[in-house]
């Protein structure tokens, strides 16, 4: 090791035994700012830091930045093994042995993601303390692989899709998250505390899920990079569910390299979920081999521009993107619509009766010590405690608990004409029809103004093709808006995140819109 690396770590090592007031910057001393997954496995093979340093450096971070100074609320529970599980891989690198490029890399997890040694909560007061048996197959990955679970995200509750009006990022258990850009402007939902910690780098990656919009919604308000893989790519196994149909957990991380690396290694056959076992040959153990700055050359990018004419700044933004893309070679096809039918009530059903059915399964799971029994006994769980709908409604918990199995006639029929018009008819169509290898849209508006009694205000969305599709989306930074970020979405077909990937890393390169919040630790 070289003598100034030496130096650096005692140094490192004496301050981290002083007071409070004498490790506040500890983060800071670390260059820990912006720093991707291979910045910190160098570093840690550079001997520049160790991964207990940069544990505990999140760890600081994490306590003035988000539980004090300007209260970020984007971390619902700390891990309290987090440094003794980094003195063991630390260790395990002194010997020589490295698990990969997740070896060591600090990670926060969306609480609806089963941890076995930290409560899983989906936000909800009524599993406040609920302990999983076991952690979700993606977890098993992540802890093989090395990775440090650090704590888990607060979010929308039940991830969105409990009110007929909500606030995105607010949950009875931990009330609101706050996006770092504004405290008084919303995070989006309802990966909205995994979109905040990656954007105030309170750890170096986060994972959200996403049903429709709840991955690409924060990471765009958020100024990261979010990407929601076709379905079936990663497993669900431990993930409190909405959809079995369209949810999927997703990498939230700031940079398209880090989102191609966290893709890579989670993507892996369950044979606890069906969906896997189909996505067993399109996956892919290192999809980083795909990312290409010259990616655009020659590409058809269909410009889909249902969601313009809602936000003019944004159709500015959006506009100057695809003169970017085509600066980049890449030809555009405008397209006013994707599917000639509207099937956003046969979606909206499907996800009525698959929530029903996913979350008694769910409760199912937690065996004999689970809180709640079944999505019935939540709901008069809910009617019974005034202050569950003291703000919000909790009109679709109701709906839900209402509604018939998955053998109804009318389940069959909305999911069937769900898929039909959204595959066949929509995205798989006019891709074949004007021969494109990716669409384009803008992901979202401006973060508004948290307003917890009319809720929140998204004026402009294109998460719904893929969505109800079960197709791939990435999100990236394409500019800002009265310092608030503003992304651009790439999406296509089933299994297209090889091609998603390249577009989205030749954007990126060209363009590097990414700005991180100026977030005090005062």
């Amino acid at each position: 090791m070289k003598f100034y690396s030496l130096l650096f770590l005692i140094l490192t090592f004496l301050l981290t035994g002083c007071s409070d007031d004498r490790t506040h910057n500890l983060y800071e001393m670390l260059n820990l700012e912006e720093i991707t997954m291979d910045g910190l496995q160098q570093g840690f093979e550079n001997g520049d830091f160790t991964i207990r340093q940069v544990t505990e450096a999140y760890l600081q971070r994490i306590e003035q930045i988000d539980r004090n100074g300007p209260g970020l609320n984007s971390v619902l529970t700390i891990n309290d093994q987090a440094v003794e599980l980094a003195e063991e891989l630390d260790r395990e690198l002194a010997e020589g042995n490295s698990r990969g490029p997740l070896h060591g890399i600090p990670i926060l997890l969306k609480d609806n993601i089963d941890t076995y040694d930290m409560p899983t909560t989906a936000g909800s007061r009524f599993l406040e303390g609920s302990l999983p048996p076991e952690d979700a197959a993606i977890v098993k990955l992540l802890r093989e692989q090395g990775a440090i679970i650090l704590g888990k995200t607060n979010l929308s509750e039940w991830a969105n899709f409990h009110s007929s009006t909500s606030s995105s990022g607010w949950s009875g258990l931990g009330g609101q998250v706050n996006n770092p850009y504004d405290l008084t402007r919303n995070p989006c939902g309802s990966s909205s505390g995994s979109g905040v910690a990656a954007s105030a780098n309170l750890a170096a990656i986060t994972i959200g899920t996403e049903t429709n919009g709840s991955i690409v919604c924060p990471a765009g308000a958020n100024g990261v990079v979010g990407m929601k893989p076709t379905i079936g790519l990663w497993s669900r196994t431990g993930i409190i569910p909405i959809s079995y149909t369209t949810d999927s957990a997703g990498p939230m991380v700031r940079t398209v390299r880090d989102a191609a690396i966290l893709l890579g290694a989670l993507a892996a056959v369950d044979t606890n979920d069906e969906l896997t076992l189909e996505a067993e040959e399109h996956m892919h153990e290192d999809y980083t081999r795909f990312l290409n700055e010259n990616g655009l050359e020659g590409k058809r990018i269909g410009f889909y521009t249902q969601p313009m004419g809602n936000h003019f700044r944004v159709d500015t933004l959006m506009n100057q993107a695809i003169r970017d893309l085509e600066a980049q070679g890449a030809e555009i096809v405008e397209l006013d619509q994707i599917s000639e039918v509207n099937v956003a009530g046969d979606a909206f059903q499907v996800l009525l009766f698959e929530f029903k059915d996913g979350l008694n399964k769910y409760f199912e799971s937690l065996g004999d010590d689970a809180p709640v029994s079944s999505i019935e006994e939540l709901a008069e769980l809910t009617r019974e405690n005034p202050e569950e709908t003291e703000k919000f409604d909790r009109n679709l918990i109701f709906m839900a608990a209402d509604m018939d199995d998955l053998d109804s006639d009318e389940y069959r029929n909305a999911l069937e004409n769900m898929l039909r018009e959204s595959r066949e008819n929509g995205i798989d169509k006019v891709m074949d029809e004007h021969n494109l290898d990716a669409i384009v849209s803008p992901t979202g508006s401006p973060a508004w103004k948290t307003d917890l009694t009319l809720g929140d205000n998204f004026q402009l969305s294109s998460s719904s093709p893929s969505a109800r599709a079960g197709y791939p989306i990435i999100t990236l930074p394409m500019g800002e808006i009265d310092g608030l970020p503003v992304g651009v979405s790439f999406f296509g077909r089933a299994w297209s995140e090889p091609l998603l990937l390249e577009v989205a890393y030749a954007y990126e390169q060209a363009t590097m819109h990414r700005f991180a919040p100026q977030v005090s630790t005062e």
